[in-house]
């Protein structure tokens, strides 16, 4: 199971400088439950963002998969160079898409599941999420605790 999972504001903003444009104690302890010691794919700028944030401590992931038109990999990474052929080939356990918005934008189409939180305010940055239609998702839970809803929605099947 592919699934991708991000905050966003009311303007669809996902980030400001290659960083979160807001500080959501919240948001952060979310994504780490649902994360922590999962498989995940990440572009290679949100890789450097994860590493300067956890600083010289390890990230909490089970398998870290960089997706990067670069010819090298990070320690404790798997190099990604082709994401359409991984994601089609993709079988193992549920593989969760962290970021940026190139490896939305380029998942999105293969993603069974949408982990979003949603703020209910707008913030200042530059990088917005790919446009897409909900509709084309089932919600499957939602917990509301203002300015934050966090939702998890499923494809509808075809």
């Amino acid at each position: 199971m592919i699934s991708l999972i991000w905050a966003m504001d009311k303007d669809w903003l996902i980030g400001k400088d290659n960083l979160l444009p807001w500080h959501y104690k919240k948001d952060l302890l979310y994504f780490k439950e649902i994360t922590a010691n999962q498989t995940v794919l990440m572009g290679d700028m949100t890789y450097l963002s994860l590493k300067s944030y956890y600083k010289n401590r390890p990230l909490p992931f089970k398998t870290i998969y960089v997706c990067s038109l670069k010819d090298e990999s990070y320690p404790g990474t798997i190099l990604v160079k082709d994401i359409d052929s991984f994601l089609t080939n993709y079988k193992d356990e549920e593989l969760f898409v962290i970021g940026g918005r190139t490896i939305y934008k380029l998942s999105l189409p293969y993603a069974n599941r949408l982990y979003i939180t949603f703020i209910d305010k707008s913030h200042d940055g530059n990088i917005y999420f790919p446009t897409f239609d909900l509709n084309d998702y089932t919600l499957l839970k939602e917990t509301i605790d203002e300015p934050l809803r966090f939702t998890v929605y499923e494809k509808v099947s075809e």
